[in-house]
């Protein structure tokens, strides 16, 4: 069983099918998914959230491959505001989403930090790696304040288009390194 996880301002909990219209309200955004891998279908259907829900997200769960919680103020835990995701997956360790009214304001460094802790110290993985589309400064800009550094460039097609596609990573030594007093 996956647990919902605490941060400072926020509750992550586990998603499950009920969470499909939280998601549907707060995803189809073009802000949202626009430099997000091309899988995600656009113009975003009106069961997108559920299909995703029944088709990808809860079953990776199940199988113990994918872990992804709603993320959610702990002022208002009744609304869903964004997810992030855990993935065993080559060269695409985490991803996420926020919805674009709480943007630009370190709730994504927040819930981000929370799983990170949770892939290295609860499923004691080695390393993290995180692909993200070059021209999105504002998941660069996440990566960068939590220590991670830029191992390699190719090319990703996404919802918006191609773009050069940086590879992102940290290790479990260098995450134990920062959370320490003397990191």
């Amino acid at each position: 069983m996956q647990p919902t996880l605490f941060t400072e301002r926020l509750i992550l909990r586990p998603l499950t099918l009920d969470d499909a219209d939280g998601i549907q309200q707060q995803f189809a955004h073009w802000d949202v998914v626009r430099y997000l891998n091309a899988l995600v279908p656009w113009p975003y259907p009106a069961d997108g959230a559920r299909t995703y829900l029944e088709q990808i997200a809860l079953p990776a769960m199940a199988r113990g491959e994918e872990w992804h919680w709603s993320i959610r103020l702990k002022e208002a835990p009744g609304q869903l505001i964004g997810n992030v995701s855990l993935m065993d997956e080559h060269d695409n360790n985490r991803g996420f989403w926020l919805g674009p009214q709480w943007q630009g304001q370190g709730l994504m460094t927040e819930a981000s930090a929370a799983v990170t802790d949770y892939w290295f110290g609860v499923l004691k993985r080695a390393v993290l790696r995180v692909p993200k589309a070059a021209p999105n400064l504002g998941s660069r800009r996440i990566s960068e304040r939590t220590g991670m550094r830029l191992i390699r460039t190719d090319h990703g097609e996404f919802v918006e288009g191609f773009f050069p596609r940086d590879i992102w990573e940290m290790t479990r030594e260098e995450w134990l390194e920062s959370k320490s007093p003397q990191g």
